[in-house]
């Protein structure tokens, strides 16, 4: 019992770490649904991936061999080869849909003439939509999650356990990471950059997965510590930015004073 305590804390951490990107997801996604209905679409959304995220752990654990088993080869020796399962399938689909995503986010911020527009863009799409788009991505991102916790123990009720302390610690967390969006709309370039990413490292995991080579060169997965790192150098960056554009405002704002001073 005090080994499968010990583990269950260790999942509930992992939980929160690998769920960082996953929050970050729903946070986006959930803008897209009426302004009034964005907190119960986050709540609704991970209180049902948290039941499909049990459902695929029963249904992992017992045809483990069949997600591992590959179900497409490709044969075209010295310029694509591979031999895709349906983990890496999965994998690959979820980076190919979040990094258009987030293009088409970012598009779209650089293409609206004015802020206002942006904002009746906003809360558009039906909310039966949004909640299904944060239940489909957050079993993509559970992936990893659940064969950690496979790979760490045996219980099914220790990982069962540590997925619904996760799901609610995520719905705990998920307002409060939207409302910060919400006042600081400066950082949601930052959020899109950084999914972006997520995007590519879910690429480079399914290439992997699928021992994908192109032009005999094989797809190395991007490691957590990279990942975390290009993220901190993005903050850093966003933070002097902010910063230094403030300084450049604030002077900009003193030499007009000055000038409407002297005339």
């Amino acid at each position: 019992m005090i080994e499968n305590i010990f583990t269950l804390l260790m999942l509930i951490l992992l939980q929160a770490v690998l769920g960082f990107d996953n929050l970050l997801y729903i946070s986006l996604e959930s803008k897209n649904a009426p302004q009034e209905k964005q907190a119960y679409v986050r709540k609704i959304g991970i209180l049902l991936a948290i039941v499909l995220r049990i459902v695929l752990l029963f249904v992992l654990l017992k045809v483990i061999d069949l997600f591992q088993n590959p179900v497409i080869k490709l044969p075209f020796e010295g310029v694509a080869e591979g031999q895709f399962n349906v983990h890496s399938l999965i994998v690959l689909a979820g980076g190919i849909f979040i990094i258009y995503t987030a293009m088409k986010e970012i598009w779209h911020m650089v293409a609206i003439p004015e802020i206002d527009t942006d904002v009746q863009h906003r809360g558009k799409s039906s909310m039966n939509k949004v909640i299904a788009m944060i239940v489909i991505m957050n079993i993509v991102f559970s992936f990893d999650s659940i064969l950690s916790a496979m790979a760490l123990t045996d219980v099914f009720w220790v990982m069962a356990t540590a997925i619904i302390i996760g799901g609610l610690l995520m719905i705990w967390l998920s307002d409060r990471v939207a409302n910060f969006l919400e006042r600081n709309r400066m950082y949601e370039v930052l959020g899109l950059f950084i999914l972006f990413i997520v995007g590519v490292m879910l690429l480079t995991e399914g290439g992997h997965l699928a021992h994908l080579k192109l032009f005999d060169n094989a797809i190395i997965p991007m490691s957590k510590t990279t990942f975390y790192f290009v993220i901190g150098i993005l903050v850093i960056t966003d933070i002097v930015q902010g910063r230094y554009q403030k300084k450049l405002i604030a002077e900009q704002d003193a030499q007009l004073e000055k000038e409407n001073k002297e005339t």
